[in-house]
């Protein structure tokens, strides 16, 4: 078990920090008339109400996906996207131009860009070539100054589970935060890291509404971890950081869960038939093993392929210049329509 101390962890400046205090937030209980926070009493602009602040603590959906994922709501926050929530961990933890972060490339690309943006320092310890967690060099590679580490499981953009007992061990050896981003899990035969909040006081976890709950345009994220980490992240965020409509629209979905799940079972076995048609193809070389929505495949000519599929109308990600992914395209599942026309084009290819 590492020596984690949170009081260590946060930034000086924020363990007195006061947190905003919004009107609604200082009202408690029950009223009828609100002239508190300088809102326009008619409906909008359009119809609908949307001329009221939502609840700047965001406690119902908190709890609902609380009780989704067996944890307590104050082990839960919610951000403005993922995204957000990465930005909130660097202000919450990194001193600028002091600390830094550890990232294993190829990876999710917002961890880099959010430490540049808070100039906060990036070592980076490439994956095994099987793409699993090169552990004895991570460990290496951690001094006084690195504050967090990022992961990515399943990963993007390889698309593969991290090996457990990495996580493990590099979660009981370093005494800072690590942070896994498990926004592709309810793809993979495995169960979330959420599980695992009480074993680990060093571990922050990082889900989202886009993928599984097809929301990416209501911009949800996730994030769970001990009390004190939320407590930090909730008195630092944005007062109205989740509007109205995307915690309507969220609080509706936990209620109607059995559509996600019928969602991701079509996607995965979707997944199954673009992988085996991709075995198919001269030009592919290797279809990697996925755990999420997405196949990453090494194919003879990346570049040529990439833009034959956009002659088409069909846009698929290049990944051939990152580490690690020389050779390699990655292409999100599709309905069923979208993969026929996709196969199409794929056998046409020569």
């Amino acid at each position: 078990m590492s020596n984690f101390d949170f009081q260590k962890l946060i930034r000086p400046h924020l363990k007195d920090f006061q947190a905003y205090s919004s009107a609604r937030s200082e009202f408690r209980g029950k009223a009828d008339i609100f002239l508190d926070a300088n809102e326009n009493p008619y409906q909008s602009v359009g119809g609908g109400y949307f001329n009221r602040y939502p609840d700047s603590s965001n406690i119902e959906i908190r709890t609902k996906i609380a009780a989704h994922r067996k944890v307590e709501p104050n082990q839960v926050t919610v951000g403005n996207g993922s995204d957000e929530i990465i930005d909130l961990l660097f202000r919450a933890f990194c001193e600028p131009k002091e600390d830094k972060i550890l990232i294993c490339p190829p990876t999710y690309p917002m961890f880099k860009t959010s430490a540049i943006l808070n100039n906060v320092g990036t070592t980076e310890v490439l994956l095994t070539p099987n793409f699993q967690l090169d552990t004895p060099n991570i460990l290496n590679a951690i001094d006084d100054k690195t504050k967090i580490i990022f992961l990515n499981s399943p990963n993007n953009p390889t698309g593969n589970l991290l090996n457990s007992d990495d996580i493990k061990k590099i979660l009981n050896s370093f005494n800072g935060l690590v942070v896994l981003d498990e926004a592709y899990i309810d793809f993979a035969d495995s169960n979330s890291w959420v599980s695992q909040l009480d074993n680990y006081p060093n571990l922050f976890i990082i889900q989202t509404m886009s993928k599984a709950w097809g929301m990416a345009g209501l911009r949800l994220g996730l994030g769970f971890g001990s009390s004190d980490i939320i407590d930090i992240l909730q008195k630092i965020k944005p007062p109205y950081n989740i509007n109205s409509v995307s915690i309507n629209w969220a609080l509706k979905a936990f209620d109607l869960i059995g559509e996600k799940y019928q969602m991701v079972e079509l996607i995965r076995s979707e997944r199954i038939k673009l992988s085996s048609l991709l075995n198919t193809l001269p030009y592919v070389k290797k279809v990697y093993d996925s755990d999420s929505n997405f196949v990453l495949v090494k194919v003879t000519e990346p570049d040529r392929l990439y833009n034959f599929l956009l002659e088409k109308g069909i846009v698929v990600r290049n990944r051939n210049k990152l580490p690690l992914c020389e050779g390699c395209l990655r292409i999100c599942v599709g309905n069923s329509d979208e993969n026929k026309a996709l196969a199409k084009a794929l056998k046409a290819f020569e």
